[in-house]
């Protein structure tokens, strides 16, 4: 269980150093600044990546990586970080890189397929072997008794995601927003404690033992699942969820600075490789390469999923209605919390 032991407050941990003496400012070293709950992903991406284009170029390269919540990395960005790349698993943490701070071009999501999308995933649910509580769906969640851990939707992508994806559910299946807040409200009241990302929550639930489902990407929950075993936790996909998308972009003005364009394009468009897809796809994240789709389809459950243009009128709107400050998330988090501790 040594995997979820890492601190979430190591800011930049070097995954491979493979070119003796490289430094961040040379074009044979490049900084992926990722998400909480991609270290084990990256680190197999990398070990790929590396070897292929030595093989192309002959040249031997060092790929670093940073990992935090995915919008605390969007802000120490703005504030001086200077990715080459982000990977990241919302498109809002990536739009504010051009809004804010004008480091990539407005059209960055065309630059690649699938909206600069190379995977998917969705909220899941994990919980304690043989399902003692007999979470099935979304609206188990709220009951008396249970506890929930996900990470601060207010510092992480990934929870934003469980908000919207309980939203949309609560909504659909009660048929108001004012029913979809009563449903979040208690929801919130039942987390006993919000960690500031994915990986802080996922050490809460499985090695402090707190909670009896946690919330996250479905990738994470196979991930701990195959390495804590099926005999102390299993998977539970909802029957409705929200798609996640995991979108991607060079960092212009500091790939320009480092000298790093050829290399950071490449490294991006390595995911969307039939190799960087099978990668992705061994890791239970869901992929839009056909082929390796199919090759691995058993290992994905059926499920309704909605997506943010659907249920709340795209990203833009979503931002205004539900996630700037202010707004409804904010409103609803702050009452919970202050009501509950």
């Amino acid at each position: 269980m040594r995997r979820f032991l890492i601190s979430p407050f190591i800011g930049l941990a070097v995954t491979l150093a493979l070119a003796t003496g490289a430094s961040a400012q040379t074009p044979n070293t490049l900084l992926n600044v990722s998400y909480d709950i991609a270290r084990e992903l990256y680190v197999e991406i990398n070990a790929a990546f590396t070897k292929d284009w030595k093989a192309k170029t002959g040249q031997d390269i060092t790929i670093n990586q940073s990992h935090n919540g995915s919008t605390r990395q969007a802000r120490s960005i703005l504030e001086g970080l200077e990715a080459d790349v982000v990977t990241f698993n919302q498109v809002t943490d990536v739009q504010v890189l051009h809004d804010k701070g004008n480091l990539i071009p407005a059209d960055w999501q065309k630059r690649l397929p699938n909206n600069s999308s190379p995977y998917y995933s969705l909220p899941a649910f994990l919980v304690r072997a043989g399902n003692p509580k007999n979470i099935k769906d979304w609206d188990d969640l709220v009951k008396p008794g249970v506890q929930v851990i996900f990470p601060n939707p207010k510092t992480s992508g990934n929870a934003r995601y469980t908000y919207l994806a309980a939203y949309a559910f609560a909504k659909n299946k009660y048929g108001s927003d004012e029913k979809a807040d009563e449903f979040i409200r208690k929801l919130f009241a039942n987390v006993p404690v919000f960690d500031t990302g994915g990986r802080a929550a996922t050490t809460t639930f499985v090695e402090r033992q707190t909670g009896d489902v946690l919330i996250t990407f479905e990738a994470e929950t196979n991930g701990i699942r195959d390495i804590a075993g099926a005999d102390k936790y299993q998977v539970v996909v909802p029957s409705q969820s929200l798609l996640a998308e995991f979108p991607v972009t060079v960092v212009d003005k500091y790939a320009q600075k480092h000298g790093t364009e050829k290399l950071a394009k490449a490294y991006l468009d390595f995911l969307y490789t039939p190799e960087g897809q099978t990668i992705l796809a061994k890791q239970y994240n869901r992929v839009n390469d056909k082929a390796v789709a199919e090759k691995f389809k058993d290992k994905f459950p059926q499920v309704k999923l909605v997506t943010i243009e659907q249920q709340f009128g795209g990203w833009d709107k979503v931002n205004a209605d539900h996630l700037n400050p202010g707004a409804r998330l904010d409103q609803l988090f702050t009452a919970s919390t202050n009501a509950g501790r």
